[in-house]
């Protein structure tokens, strides 16, 4: 008795992966196997960068605090020791914002947190 092959399915399958491949160069775009190792590698750098992008914002918002806070004539450390100590619960996002764009702001929490 012959093999049974579903071509259908498989023909739609290589469609699929072939149509998210369409931007790459070279052989990666239209070969299967190329395409399919590309495909899947490009999925474990989403998945991975996913979580590497909470870090980069991370010290992305710590810069910025660093920045602000140097020209209130205190360091990033030492500012956010005294928030700390004062008991300001304030996020490093909302501080960031604060301190791009909204300066005043910005001046009186540093303010508010060296007047202790």
């Amino acid at each position: 008795m012959p093999r049974s092959v579903n071509h259908v399915a498989s023909r739609e399958r290589r469609r699929k992966l072939l149509k998210q491949t369409k931007g790459y160069f070279g052989r990666r775009k239209n070969v299967w196997t190329v395409a399919k190792n590309s495909y899947e590698k490009g999925l474990t750098y989403a998945y991975r960068d996913r979580k590497k992008k909470k870090s980069s914002f991370r010290a992305l918002w710590i810069q910025r605090i660093n920045a602000a806070a140097r020209l209130e004539g205190v360091s990033y450390s030492k500012l956010m020791g005294m928030l700390h100590a004062q008991n300001i619960e304030i996020n490093r996002k909302v501080l960031a914002d604060l301190a791009m764009n909204h300066p005043e702001a910005f001046k009186a929490i540093v303010k508010k947190a060296t007047n202790a």
